[in-house]
Parts: C-alpha cells; structure tokens; sequence
C-alpha cells in the first residue's frame, strides 16, 4: 500500500514517532519546514497528490529513489508516484509560489510537474547549505540557518507581476470562478489563464481545483457525510467530489482515508 503525502503548515516545532521534527518558517511565501530521519526500509511507494506548493528537498542522506537528489517539486495537476528504498534524512522545503519564483529566478512553468535537482536551480549555494545543515547540531539550528539562507533571497529575488499574485492568492483563499477572478484584476479570462499559467505552472481552474481538494482533506474529520463535505467545498455533488478527487489523487475519498 502507497504512503500518501500533502503538505501540512505546521505553527510549532514538534515531533512524530521520532521521524519527523516540524519548524515555523520566519520568511515571507515560506509555509513549513519538515526535518525526517527515516531508518532503511525496503522499495515502497509514496504516492505524492498534488499540491498547493512548491517542496525542495534537502537530502543529507538520500535514499534510492526516482528522483534526483535534494529535489525540487513543482506544481503539479496529477499524482506522483515515487519508489524510496533504504535510510533517509533531510529537511523539505515548502514554498508558495511567489515565493519559489523569488528564490530560483524562473517561470514556474519549467517546473510544473517536474522534478528538478536544487543544484540546477541554486548551484553550488544549494550543495553548500546541505552540508551546513547536515553538520549543524539539533533541528532548532537548522531551522534557523534556513531562515538565514532563504530571507534575503526572497526579498531580493524576482517579483511575480502583481495581477498574477493577486490572482493566486483569489484562487486559493477560497471557492471562486476563473471569469470573476479575471474582471477584479482587470484581465480577461484568456489573458489571465495564459499568463497564469506562464507564471505559476498551472492553469487558475487547475490551482483552483488544487485549493478546493486541500479544503475537502482538512474538513474530513469534521464531516458527517460525503454529501455534506462537497457542499461545504464547493463542489456541484457527491459524483464530482469524486471525480475530482479521483483525477488528482489517483483514488477516490473512501480509498485515500482507508488507504
């Protein structure tokens, strides 16, 4: 059976089992810090669901896996599924996308499901802050030489154009349509999806959906019904909760909290 993974902000440093130490970022677009110490384990996969940020991974030992080493993750409208084999311990990265466009320097469209080596991104600084971090004693300290890395990147980084952010932040604050979207930043529909898309690596319908998947799992515990959960996300019924969740999970809602 499949691990399932989405990106939970978490406010506090706390711990899981001893495999997972969760840290507050203190920089603007970034959401979450997760250190992971995982001892060797044999091939099993993780079936990654897409996701309403950009991840980079900073391996200090990485496992064998299907992706590159210290990866980076972009935006992406379908799952992922990923072979791990062996001990890992690294931190993740968790981005919003003004954010990552700040730090790389890049159309984020170049990344829109794709897996890319932080190396090729950031280049030798991406090398050099793995073996800091690696070398640095205790999570509090790593967590805090990231902020110290990561701050003055962002801040002095490339700006997504204003109407592209505040599309963004529309689209993923709450339910709305793409058309109503385009008129409060003064755009057409068409002008906004291919600029968007430029920009962010997604279509606004696409980040949308994304959004509105990411609501329905964290109000599971709180629903008393299937039902209840697609009207309170939005969603026309039951059928398309499913539908939906099926074309960006890989598996519908009943399977994804059994599985």
């Amino acid at each position: 059976m499949a691990e399932w993974s989405l990106v939970v902000p978490h406010r506090d440093i706390t711990t899981s089992r001893g495999r997972h130490v969760f840290g507050s970022p203190r920089v603007p677009g970034v959401l979450d810090y997760a250190g992971h110490e995982f001892p060797s384990s044999a091939a099993m996969p993780w079936r990654i669901t897409p996701l309403g940020a950009i991840t980079m991974i900073l391996d200090f030992a990485a496992p064998a896996r299907s992706l590159p080493l210290s990866p980076v993750l972009g935006l992406r409208d379908r799952p992922l599924l990923v072979s791990q084999a062996g001990p890992a311990r690294g931190i993740t990265v968790a981005l919003t996308p003004p954010a990552a466009h700040a730090l790389f320097g890049l159309p984020l469209r170049l990344l829109a499901n794709a897996s890319v080596s932080a190396t090729d991104l950031l280049g030798r600084d991406a090398d050099l802050l793995t073996e800091q971090l690696a070398s640095t004693p205790g999570w509090t300290a790593r967590f805090a030489l990231l902020d110290d890395f990561l701050l003055p990147r962002i801040l002095s980084g490339p700006a997504l154009p204003r109407p592209v952010r505040a599309a963004w932040h529309r689209l993923t604050a709450g339910p709305a349509r793409v058309d109503a979207v385009a008129a409060e930043i003064g755009w057409t529909r068409q002008h906004l999806t291919v600029r968007f898309r430029e920009q962010i690596g997604l279509s606004p319908r696409t980040v949308g959906r994304i959004a509105r998947l990411h609501r329905a799992v964290s109000l599971l515990p709180s629903a008393r019904s299937w039902a209840e959960l697609a009207i309170r996300c939005g969603y026309a019924d039951q059928s398309h909760l499913n539908r939906d969740f099926r074309s960006l999970t890989g598996c519908t809602p009943t399977e994804y909290v059994t599985g």
